[in-house]
């Protein structure tokens, strides 16, 4: 058997192309959905990131700007200038881009955001009512991830999904959010982690296996069973001489061996990245359109 390639960037080429006639919708009423990035430092992933967030929102007519800020940039200057992009009416998404430099309290820095205006799902307000099965903004990648499941054809109802990693930003709200009672989650969902005694014992009980550890080639071919769906979230620079960078990016997952038994996989890049990018902007467009409850 040889997977399947599930194309994140074809998928979220369609989510942003549903998006231009809410978006068209919205320019009739006056309103122009718009999105502040704050970025602190100069993490490449992060620099990359945000170009890559600010394009997406042209395509689609959303308003964007990044506001770039010095590595070395006091954490209070940080919350006041979230504060502000709270109070600007132009902005209905705020976004702070993380990771954050070390001498700052991420979590002081995400609660600043107002829950109204948090279009990527973290604030614990928005984590909260996610627990609730309350309307909320989803987290973008744990919300890419379950499209990427239905669009593909692979729904999660009714399947056994592992998924590996429990961090705020993807493992803990993937998890929550596909156990919930509702088409297109509807799962029995096991979480795995480093504290997990025999990895391989529990992945190779998957239906859907979803990644995120942020460690290279954890997940061999020898911990999955045949058939099984990868979501590999992973995104690990190894080096590669052949490279300009002199690195290439990877998953979680030995790709190729993995390949030869997954029913169907995404590849690293373009796979889960496109989609995080293409949910923040569906979660944009709901904060113009009035905001979860609205929907």
């Amino acid at each position: 058997m040889t997977a399947r390639i599930i194309d994140g960037k074809a998928i979220a080429k369609d989510v942003r192309a549903e998006l231009i006639p809410r978006v068209q919708a919205l320019g009739k009423r006056g309103i122009t959905p718009g999105l502040a990035f704050v970025l602190v430092g100069e993490h490449p992933a992060s620099v990359t990131y945000v170009k890559g967030k600010a394009k997406d929102c042209a395509e689609v007519g959303i308003e964007s700007e990044t506001i770039r800020l010095p590595e070395d940039t006091a954490q209070q200057q940080v919350i006041e200038l979230v504060q502000r992009l709270n109070a600007d009416d132009v902005w209905h998404g705020v976004l702070v881009q993380l990771p954050l430099p070390d001498h700052m309290d991420e979590e002081a820095v995400i609660a600043t955001v107002d829950p109204a205006k948090d279009v990527d799902g973290i604030h614990p307000q928005s984590m909260g009512k996610l627990m609730r099965g309350l309307p909320t903004y989803l987290g973008a990648t744990p919300h890419g991830v379950q499209q990427l499941l239905v669009r593909s054809g692979n729904p999660p109802d009714g399947k056994h999904v592992v998924v590996c990693g429990r961090s705020n930003l993807v493992g803990k709200p993937l998890a929550v959010l596909l156990a919930q009672k509702r088409a297109g989650a509807n799962a029995t969902v096991t979480v795995c982690h480093t504290g997990t005694p025999d990895l391989g014992e529990m992945t190779r009980q998957a239906d859907i296996l979803v990644t995120a550890m942020g460690r290279a080639g954890t997940i061999t071919a020898d911990m999955v069973r045949e058939g099984v769906v990868v979501i590999d979230v992973g995104m690990n620079a190894i080096p590669d001489a052949t490279k300009k960078s002199g690195h290439r990016l990877v998953g979680d997952v030995d790709f190729d061996a993995v390949s030869e038994k997954a029913s169907a996989i995404t590849p690293v890049p373009g796979g889960v990245g496109p989609m995080t990018r293409a949910m923040l902007l569906v979660n944009t467009v709901i904060a113009a359109e009035g905001g979860p409850d609205s929907q």
